[in-house]
């Protein structure tokens, strides 16, 4: 056959179909719970499909984006679930964001509709650029004339479900601004393939092999994370317990667990150290099957507790960042002690390199930087050409992760490429700096800076969170530190601080640490 005669196919790998099979094949089971409500396979797809139509009567097609200013719970599953049945983007945009921070994002995406709770009206309201918005959708009950909006069961319920068109898998699914820890926020553009890719991935590294699975989910939906987490539950059509949003509770989160019967859940390392310290946990009756966690290290305190606490539950922790929708690296359970502080090994359906700055291979155990080739990749930056042209500078995305691989293929971080220290012409990683710090037992949590220094260019400076009634100073931790760190690495200055500044995410934010450092040398 000659290619000008070729047909031209469209794939409906996507979790709009999904939605649509599972509503044939499973009707009346549950999709997701929230707060105790259930919304079943037909209703989850026959609601997508109306708000969709209603969305498209007002002008959202392909190619539009749709923003989403909301909370975690169904309705935003059902809006990028209708906003991908149109070929539009959708846009979660994160509610801890200062209006000139949500402003800037949406002056760049240009979304021609949103999503929003009517608790978060009074934050859209102070944004400049929301006054633009065409069409504004509420969620809830609200007050104030300030916005023209529509009410959303209203919206929606006044259309029939449309028909599912063909989307491509290689269409824009989602839009995820980065935290903007390095300047400002990237809108990273992820592909209906990206995620299913994403789904075979937890498939495989959870064992989710069939429907019936209770996912549960804590992380934001507005992080990669959160949809990021549960997308296999989609795919394999089980069900998932969105869990609301607020300080975590470690014993609301173990009554959600035994009363939902949560069989796959993810936590940050310090949620589950507080998870196992409970003292009524052993008495719980909880189905947990698989017990993940990620964004952070954990120590092995941490992991063996959440060994005794959950004998039966397999172990599973997953790296990566939201450029590679985005898990890279797995490590089993059965691993994290004999390989404490690895990330895992890079799962089988990507490729990876560890470079120097030439792009020329590193030999075991020394530091490059870890890049990938493979179809967990992002698109690109939304609307920022050369910023993607030097992400994939040689063809391969550039983590910007400095790593270190053993025999056995297992990965180490050793820092982020952007936060090394170099001292006298000698690297330091922050990262290992960090680990050596936070194995002292008053150390709760710790961050490695470099701080300008007129002999050395940089020297590195801990800032530390200590365990409560405990308290360290510097001679202290230098003496523990004596023959665990060169002396170069060993911290100069020791700041002690109630908590680390962290993001929506829960990660380090090591630039508003620098500026607090710079003004305390001033």
């Amino acid at each position: 056959m000659s290619t000008d005669t070729a047909p031209s196919w469209s794939f409906r790998h996507h979790w709009m179909s999904q939605a649509a099979t599972h509503a044939t094949m499973r009707p009346d089971k549950p999709a997701l719970r929230h707060l105790g409500e259930s919304t079943t396979w037909a209703q989850l797809s026959r609601r997508s499909l109306r708000l969709a139509a209603a969305l498209a009567d007002r002008g959202v097609a392909a190619g539009d984006r749709v923003a989403l200013l909301t909370l975690n719970h169904p309705w935003f599953v059902e809006s990028v679930f209708a906003a991908n049945s149109l070929g539009a983007m959708a846009v979660p945009l994160s509610f801890r964001l200062a209006p000139l921070e949500l402003d800037y994002i949406l002056t760049d995406c240009t979304p021609s509709a949103i999503v929003v709770d009517a608790s978060l009206l009074p934050l859209l309201r102070s944004v400049p650029g929301a006054a633009s918005i065409g069409t504004v959708v509420v969620i809830g009950a609200q007050d104030g004339p300030e916005i023209a909006y529509i009410a959303y069961e209203e919206f929606l319920g006044a259309y029939e479900p449309m028909e599912l068109p063909d989307i491509s898998e290689e269409s824009t699914a989602l839009i995820m601004y980065t935290s903007g820890t390095t300047g400002q926020p990237k809108g990273v553009m992820l592909s209906h393939r990206n995620m299913q890719v994403q789904a075979i991935t937890c498939i495989r590294a959870m064992e989710m092999f069939d429907d019936s699975d209770v996912g549960f989910l804590t992380a934001p939906f507005f992080h990669i994370a959160g949809l990021g987490s549960i997308v296999a539950n989609f795919v394999v059509g089980g069900t998932v317990v969105i869990h609301p949003l607020g300080a975590f509770d470690p014993r609301a989160v173990l009554d959600a667990y035994e009363r939902e019967g949560a069989t796959v859940v993810f936590n940050v390392p310090q949620q589950w150290d507080l998870i196992c310290a409970q003292p009524d946990i052993d008495k719980r009756d909880l189905k947990l099957r698989i017990i993940s966690w990620g964004a952070a290290p954990a120590s092995d305190a941490t992991l063996r507790a959440m060994g005794e606490k959950f004998p039966g539950a397999l172990n599973v922790a997953v790296f990566g960042q939201t450029e590679t929708s985005p898990i890279t690296c797995v490590l089993r359970g059965a691993d994290s002690l004999r390989k404490l502080g690895s990330v895992g090994r890079p799962i089988p359906s990507i490729q990876h390199r560890i470079v120097d700055g030439d792009m020329n291979d590193v030999a075991v155990g020394e530091v490059g930087e870890i890049v990938y080739r493979g179809p967990t990749l992002m698109q690109g930056y939304w609307r920022k050409p050369q910023e993607t042209a030097e992400a994939f500078a040689g063809g391969w995305f550039h983590s910007g992760d400095l790593v270190k691989r053993d025999e056995e293929g297992f990965v180490w971080v050793v820092d982020r490429k952007k936060d090394m220290i170099i001292s006298g012409g000698e690297n330091i990683y922050c990262a290992e700096v960090e680990n050596a710090v936070a194995a002292h037992p008053s150390v709760r949590e710790v961050a490695v800076i470099g701080r300008p220094d007129g002999r050395w260019g940089q020297v590195p400076v801990a800032y530390v969170g200590v365990t409560p009634d405990a308290d360290l100073s510097l001679p202290e931790l230098t003496d523990f530190l004596h023959g665990r760190l060169a002396s170069f690495k060993t911290p100069k200055d020791l700041v002690l601080v109630p908590e680390l500044p962290r993001n929506a995410g829960g990660k380090v934010l090591k630039p508003v640490l620098r500026t607090q450092d710079a003004d305390r040398a001033e």
